[in-house]
Formats: structure tokens, C-alpha cells, sequence
């Protein structure tokens, strides 16, 4: 059975390299499955095109942070419309608390203090429960790291990173970023610039992000094969 790997996309070829390298360490750990990767926007292959040259059942794992409107309706849409009855989709990976931990991680790398404000730092988007995964997220890092976490976002929502952290400086205080992001580009170059003493970088290929994948892959395909 196949495990395709969904990310969002982006025109930086960084992150598509960072998929690439989760793809490659599920390879690793998955001996003998196929792994293929497809991109819901912006980049090519599509998730469509690679329905369409996988032979057998496939599992799709959305390597998205929030369940937004890709999640939840174009790539179900991608799929139907590949007309591929075999192909089933996960869940998508956040807000699972093995993520936070490594955020968490991320964190401590970048120089994070005790007594540090921290703003957990997402993309932004119009749909109000993909927010609310945002939201969750915030709350296990709190429980990681014994702070108040705000969230803050990059785009589309608010309040906006530079405004949460000029805020949290105008009060004198050391602010840390956690970056609520899969992979570099754009959008981690704009938490560089806010401001902050210290940004952590994206969670990229962390060892508990390929460990998830694995474990999305696993169920969906434990569930199918007691279903047949």
C-alpha cells in the first residue's frame, strides 16, 4: 500500500527539499512500502497526478500543521476526482502533542530561558477550526514548557506576529518564537524579521514528525486491512 506524503507547496525550493527528506527517512522506517510526494498548492506533482500512476490502494497523510480548508475539502476533492475508491486520507498531523514536543525541542535549540515569553507562530487562515487547532497546539506547548504561550500569525488572522511581539517588548520582556511551521521559506523568513531575540526553526524532518507520519500510516492501513 502506498504512503503519499500531501504537503502544502511552496515557489521556495527549500521546502519542498524538506518534504523530500521526510519522504526519505519514512523510507527508512517503512522497508519496502512506497512513498511518493504530492503538494495540494503551488508546487508540482499535484496529489492528483500521483493518484493516477499508483497501482494498488494508497494512503494519503496531509503533512499539514491545522486542519484547513485543504484538509479537509480539496484534497478529499483531489481525490474523488482521481477516482481512486482505494485511496483513503488521514487525519492531519497537528495539533498531536507529539508535534508540540518538538516544537518544544525547537525551542530549547533556539535558546529559549525559563521566564521567556513565547509566541507559537502559524500561517494564518480564514477557517475558524484550523484557528482552533492552532489554539490546542498553544495550550500542550504551555504544558511542555511551564509558560503562557500566545498564539500569533503570519498571515490572514490575528493578531500578527510583530504585533504580539512588539507588545511583549514594550513589557520588557525576552520573546522566543516557536514556529508552527512544517518547513523553511517566506513565511519563517517573515518570523526572523519580527523582532524577536530568539526563532526556532520549523519542525522540518524532526524524528517525532517522521514517527507521526509512520503512525498515521500504520492506523489507516490496520483499519483497512481488518475492514477487508
Amino acid at each position: 500500500m502506498t504512503l503519499v506524503l500531501v504537503a502544502h507547496g511552496s515557489r521556495d525550493p527549500v521546502g519542498g527539499t524538506v518534504v523530500r527528506r521526510i519522504a526519505a527517512s519514512l523510507r527508512e522506517r517503512l522497508a519496502g512500502v512506497s512513498v511518493r510526494v504530492a503538494f495540494a498548492d503551488v508546487a508540482r506533482p499535484t496529489l492528483g497526478e500521483v493518484l493516477r500512476r499508483v497501482r494498488g490502494p494508497a494512503v494519503v497523510v496531509p503533512a499539514f500543521l491545522a486542519a484547513g480548508y485543504h484538509v479537509r475539502v480539496d484534497l478529499p476533492g483531489q481525490i474523488a476526482a482521481s477516482e481512486r475508491p482505494d485511496a483513503v486520507v488521514t487525519p492531519a498531523l497537528g495539533p498531536h502533542p507529539a508535534l508540540v514536543a518538538a516544537a518544544a525541542e525547537r525551542l530549547r535549540v533556539a535558546g529559549r530561558r525559563p521566564g521567556d515569553a513565547i509566541v507559537l507562530a502559524a500561517a494564518g487562515s480564514s477557517d475558524p477550526r484550523a484557528l482552533g487547532d492552532v489554539r490546542r497546539a498553544a495550550l500542550l506547548l504551555e504544558a511542555w514548557t511551564g509558560e503562557r504561550v500566545r498564539t500569533a500569525f503570519i498571515t490572514t488572522s490575528r493578531p500578527r506576529v510583530e504585533d504580539v511581539v512588539a507588545e511583549l517588548r514594550a513589557e520588557h520582556q525576552r520573546v522566543v518564537i516557536s514556529s508552527w511551521l512544517l518547513a523553511p521559506g517566506v513565511f519563517h523568513r517573515a518570523l526572523v524579521g519580527s523582532g524577536a531575540d530568539a526563532v526556532a526553526d520549523p519542525l522540518g524532518a524532526h524524528p517525532r514528525v517522521v514517527d507521526l507520519v509512520v503512525r498515521r500510516y500504520v492506523d489507516a492501513r490496520f483499519s483497512g486491512d481488518r475492514a477487508a
